[in-house]
């Protein structure tokens, strides 16, 4: 038996398997043993009882038993991850079996209920366990630093009302991930495995270089306008995929997105009352699946929220707007307040899918309704490769690194 990397102090899952008597008469198992007994890092269940060992057990006549195993892994110095090996030995007439234990342990940091005050600056050492919450202070700044990863438990929101600065770097080792902390099969392909990131109101000069932020319930929500010309948040070359309800929701705040990928979310991108955008070279591509209906369109933009409408700019250029599956006909909304004269959508050479144009906005070099033709896209599988192939109806020559294999 196999397990996924397990933080060390932090149990794994529980696995199992049957012992089975096929016989039609009893079969008397003379010992179930773990090898390292007490002091292993595996416990077993045997037939009901917590032991690390079990003798003379009589399985009735086509019956069978179960044997649980967890395993729990000591800290060590050791920062790399490591294998932590065990077996199980099973006698019975005479005969021998070998049950193999396998786990692979790392050590981490963890942090609960973490509070950044001031500056921090987290370096990829080891990973980052997050329980509780991860709070960036008003006026703090936490770095991270290229091929940082943060493993977020259920429970963990990311909160900012600082600055948060992500320095990944393009290879794939080198993006700083943000994961939920369930590593297991099926868990680890489970969208709203941890709540989000939330950039609030006082945050600002934020900027998330070759991010990659998966399985979150929302993926990045962003409140609020910043004094300046910056925008509140930049995002280069990150990825967000297999998000439950938004990968990224706007209300009234600036973004910039250059080369970036949003996948498989329940919406891919909203955009609510007002505010500044630029999204470049980027792809919005959503696949029903049965982890993500796909129900609601991939982009929406409305100059209001909450009653309140806000001067818009947008401005979309080169982008693939794209979706599969569902009954949605227009992956392209808008809205315009009818007492709001400061509204301008501009989509520049853009591919998207659309049965109805979107009102109140300038479009220009559109590819409608025709296959951006990815490079591989297998759901089943849950391998998406949003590379273009030759054949694709490209808007313009794009720099992409949009590819994702989970």
């Amino acid at each position: 038996m196999k397990y996924d990397t397990v933080f060390a102090s932090v149990g794994s899952v529980t696995q199992s398997f049957k012992i089975i008597n096929e016989n039609n008469q009893k079969l008397r198992v003379s010992l179930v043993e773990l090898a390292g007994l007490n002091n292993s890092n595996y416990t077993l269940n045997i037939d009901g009882v917590a032991t690390p060992s079990a003798s003379n057990i009589e399985i009735a006549a086509n019956d069978s038993i179960y044997v649980f195993a967890q395993v729990k892994i000591d800290p060590s110095t050791a920062d790399l991850p490591f294998i932590v090996r065990d077996s199980i030995r099973i006698t019975y007439n005479g005969n021998e079996k070998w049950v193999q234990l396998e786990a692979w342990g790392q050590n981490a940091h963890f942090l609960r209920g973490h509070e950044v005050v001031g500056s921090e600056t987290w370096v990829n050492d080891k990973p980052y366990v997050i329980l509780d919450y991860l709070y960036v202070a008003e006026n703090s700044t936490l770095t991270l630093q290229q091929g940082c990863r943060l493993y977020m438990h259920a429970n963990a929101p990311i909160f900012v009302d600082g600055t948060l600065e992500v320095n990944g770097a393009v290879d794939s080792i080198d993006r700083v991930y943000f994961l939920g902390d369930r590593l297991d099969l099926p868990y680890r392909n489970y969208p709203a495995s941890w709540p989000g990131i939330f950039f609030r109101v006082t945050s600002s000069n934020n900027v998330m270089n070759y991010a990659v932020i998966r399985n979150a319930y929302q993926g990045i929500i962003v409140e609020g306008m910043q004094a300046g010309p910056n925008p509140k948040l930049t995002l280069d070359a990150c990825i967000l995929d297999n998000i439950y309800d938004v990968g990224i929701w706007a209300v009234s705040t600036s973004i910039t997105a250059r080369n970036c990928l949003i996948s498989n979310c329940g919406r891919n991108m909203v955009i609510e009352g007002g505010g500044n955008y630029n999204v470049t070279h980027s792809t919005l591509a959503t696949y029903s699946s049965t982890y993500i209906d796909h129900k609601d369109p991939v982009l929406s933009i409305s100059d209001v929220y909450a009653g309140v409408a806000g001067a818009l700019s947008a401005q979309f250029v080169n982008n693939i707007i794209w979706a599969e599956g569902g009954l949605v006909e227009n992956e392209v909304v808008t809205y315009k307040s009818p007492i709001n004269n400061n509204f301008s959508v501009i989509f520049d050479h853009n591919l998207w899918k659309v049965t109805t144009a979107p009102a109140n906005v300038t479009a220009s070099g559109i590819i409608n309704n025709q296959s951006p033709a990815f490079e591989n896209i297998d759901i089943n599988r849950r391998s998406y490769n949003f590379r273009l192939k030759e054949s694709s109806p490209r808007v313009r020559p794009v720099r992409q690194q949009q590819s994702l294999r989970i």
